[in-house]
């Protein structure tokens, strides 16, 4: 059995890469401005994360004019709910490892397990 970590998505596991697949998950479509007030990012950084989620197919992007102005929507993919749902799944995992470690039935039999309590 492979380690948690292992399941990880490079493409996924990035905190505003991550915000931005949680933020789309819960909603049919943000737009730019909403995804960039509620991750505290910047225009540039942001672009370059929703640059990197559409490379990967996991977001779609929409540019548009309402108006005389642009406007960017952006819509999670379902690859992009499927990469989620299993980066969310690995980090479950990580954690209930750190919450009760004595109690991970994946170690070998032979593996040095050490207390953390006692040592």
């Amino acid at each position: 059995m492979t380690h948690p970590t292992e399941r990880l998505d490079d493409d996924v596991h990035q905190r505003v890469r991550l915000g931005v697949l949680a933020l789309l998950s819960g909603v049919a479509r943000a737009d730019f401005v909403h995804i960039k007030t509620t991750l505290a990012t910047t225009d540039g950084n942001l672009g370059r994360h929703l640059q990197v989620l559409e490379d990967a197919g996991l977001i779609s992007i929409a540019r548009v004019l309402e108006g005389r102005r642009p406007r960017m929507w952006v819509k999670i993919t379902r690859k992009g709910r499927v990469a989620l749902r299993a980066e969310v799944d690995a980090l479950k995992e990580i954690v209930a490892m750190v919450d009760e470690p004595l109690n991970d039935t994946r170690f070998r039999p032979g593996s040095i397990i050490v207390n953390p309590a006692s040592a």
